[in-house]
């Protein structure tokens, strides 16, 4: 049975934290709070621990994990020839939702690195996670705290609903504060290389390195990539039971959005008893009065933080509510934008241009 274990980020308990270490180190398989999602960890250089956390979420194998650490001690246990550019994106980034594609040290399993020669590390900025890791002494790998394909938890209700009997234990620390998963850079690569767009927009890296950054197809979330180097890379990611339909503002002109999101209700009309419509707070009442019709705001405009942080649980209220299909209005796709709609993306089973 999963022990779920309720903490204050602000207060915490050092003796709760003890003994979720002590599970750690014996192998045990953490479900636990980051400023990002929820995260399910294992004790890095415990092969079957690791193995755990695939069984666990059904996850593939060769889908890499990302490796937290609460130091920089702990980044030499993990990665060798670390690059110059790397150190300056530390610096200014960490703690926090930046992860970096480094060389792997020998000693880290490669069922950690899906195989590969290199590795996904970050340090989280979130008092729980850094507790955690310092107290295990150990750096802990961990992808987010779900099933595979499915959105990423939030809050410790998400992660039960998903994982519930499958790990050891669920810390419950509160909801997430960016609501999106880390951002991940390829530094290796040269000019280095966008795999994966998160909390932190891509502008802001950009400026500290002082170039420009690759972004790829596959990190706008428009194809999948041949080779995972990195979570969110390749397979369906973030999607609801519920089909969903994105709305995709190509154009960024919002009366044409309002216009193809009215035309697919239309379309399905006759098909659904319960469609869903998640808008924005300056068009939700354009749909509100059609029968049939559920609509969920997700947000201003004018907020995309707001957006970001509702993302997963929204799409999760689409199972929630039964709904029989949802039809979802998308984004611009710069700043943290590039990250909802790289998450909008994978999720969606059809996409329509606006």
């Amino acid at each position: 049975m999963t022990l779920i274990v309720r903490v204050d980020p602000s207060n915490l308990d050092s003796s709760i934290i003890k003994q979720i270490a002590k599970i750690l180190r014996s192998g045990g398989i953490v479900a636990f709070p980051t400023e990002t999602v929820y995260g399910l960890g294992a004790v890095v250089f415990n092969e079957n621990a690791v193995r755990k956390i695939f069984v666990a979420k059904n996850r593939p194998l060769d889908n890499p994990l990302i490796i937290h650490i609460s130091d920089l001690e702990m980044l030499d246990l993990v990665a060798v020839d670390v690059p110059e550019k790397a150190f300056k994106l530390i610096e200014k980034f960490w703690p926090g939702p930046l992860t970096l594609i480094l060389p792997r040290n020998p000693r880290v399993p490669g069922i950690v690195s899906g195989g590969l020669h290199t590795i996904a590390v970050r340090m989280p900025a979130h008092p729980v996670a850094l507790a955690l890791i310092r107290e295990t002494g150990e750096p802990i790998a961990a992808p987010s705290a779900n099933l595979a394909g499915k959105p990423s938890p939030t809050t410790a209700e998400h992660v039960i609903q998903d994982l519930y009997n499958r790990v050891d234990v669920v810390v419950d620390g509160g909801e997430t504060l960016y609501g999106v998963e880390s951002t991940i850079i390829n530094i290796l690569s040269d000019p280095p290389t966008l795999l994966r767009p998160g909390a932190y927009p891509i502008e802001e890296v950009e400026r500290v390195l002082g170039e420009k950054i690759i972004i790829p197809d596959y990190a706008r979330g428009l194809e999948e990539a041949l080779t995972a180097l990195a979570p969110g890379m390749r397979y369906r990611h973030y999607a609801p039971e519920t089909p969903l339909i994105l709305i995709d503002p190509v154009s960024r002109d919002l009366r044409l959005l309002v216009e193809k999101t009215l035309s697919t209700i239309r379309e399905h009309y006759n098909t659904y008893s319960k469609i869903c419509v998640v808008a924005c707070r300056e068009t939700a009442s354009l749909y509100k009065h059609i029968k049939k019709v559920h609509v969920i705001e997700i947000g201003s405009r004018g907020n995309i933080f707001e957006i970001a942080k509702k993302l997963y649980k929204v799409l999760r209220t689409l199972d929630m509510l039964k709904c029989d299909i949802g039809i979802i209005e998308g984004f611009e796709d710069r700043g943290l934008g590039l990250a909802v709609m790289n998450r909008l993306r994978k999720a969606s089973c059809k996409r329509i241009l606006a």
